[in-house]
């Protein structure tokens, strides 16, 4: 049995860097494939002594295949007992538009401008959206950033492993990540920015950390979040979830959701739960 990750979404949304981090990681990368031959890529990956055990599909163009026949190759796909997952790439509309001036290169869907084409093909893919099993807005992430977020989500990544859950920082004033599941708000905390010699710090800094923390409404917000998800993080594995992502956001994302994203990892860790942490606007 091999594991597939279908990677699709908006052109400009970091495909190129999308595939050169994953063939980074060991997969083996197809770019462009039409998607009526995917099923034959599921049949050659089965044969005997093929150790292509992890492939990823690059599946982009969206003015030069139908979608029904991408979402009727997966489920080819999967039925041929292969671990199948869809990594959805997606960005603001002017972010989009700033990419393609800035490289000046032709959007592939037909339109009368770039901003019409982002339009027809955001139509497009909505279907494919809706079924993805992970989608990641890369517009406020950097090439490193981006890198960082694949690697987070399929390093070390295999068949027989359940979900993979991430805990992800943010500032609602830099708006909220596109590819989290639930998002816990704690600008209720007091804010380390008005405090002159912490402002300079983030919450990854000892003394942000303590001062936030040492907040008797952190311990109890903790204290309720962690039995939420004890029970809910093995519901959603059960149910064949195969990523999950827990937004804590602040102002900024700066000081108070990245400690309290920090302790609320080591909490869940240390009842058996394997997660990551990640901060998108600590660097602000």
């Amino acid at each position: 049995m091999a594991e597939f990750v279908i990677v699709t979404g908006l052109s400009g949304a970091g495909r190129s860097t999308t595939a050169a981090c994953l063939e980074d990681l060991g997969w083996f990368v197809i770019d462009n494939l039409p998607p009526s031959i995917i099923p034959r890529v599921g049949e050659l990956v089965s044969t005997p002594h093929d150790e292509s055990q992890r492939v990823a599909l690059i599946v982009g163009r969206t003015g030069e295949f139908d979608t029904s026949e991408l979402l009727d190759s997966l489920e080819q796909l999967r039925g041929g007992a292969h671990t199948v997952r869809m990594l959805f790439l997606d960005a603001p509309d002017d972010v989009l538009v700033r990419r393609y001036e800035g490289t000046r290169r032709r959007h592939p869907q037909k339109g009368t401008g770039v901003k019409e084409a982002i339009d027809s093909e955001r139509r497009a893919l909505e279907s494919l959206k809706t079924r993805a099993d992970v989608a990641i807005d890369t517009g406020d992430l950097n090439v490193n950033q981006l890198r960082s977020r694949i690697f987070e989500l399929f390093e070390e990544s295999s068949g027989s492993e359940t979900m993979r859950t991430s805990i992800m920082s943010f500032g609602f004033k830099h708006g909220i990540p596109l590819d989290v599941d639930m998002v816990l708000d704690v600008r209720f905390l007091p804010n380390p920015h008005w405090v002159d010699e912490l402002r300079d710090m983030s919450g990854l800094d000892e003394p942000v950390a303590e001062y936030v923390l040492a907040q008797p409404e952190s311990e109890a917000f903790l204290t309720h979040v962690v039995s939420l998800l004890e029970p809910l993080l093995p519901a959603y594995a059960k149910e064949g979830k195969s990523y999950l992502t827990i937004g804590i956001g602040c102002t900024g994302g700066h000081h108070r959701s990245v400690a309290i994203a920090e302790e609320l990892g080591k909490r869940l860790r240390s009842r058996g739960f394997p997660l990551s942490t990640l901060h998108r606007d600590v660097d602000r």
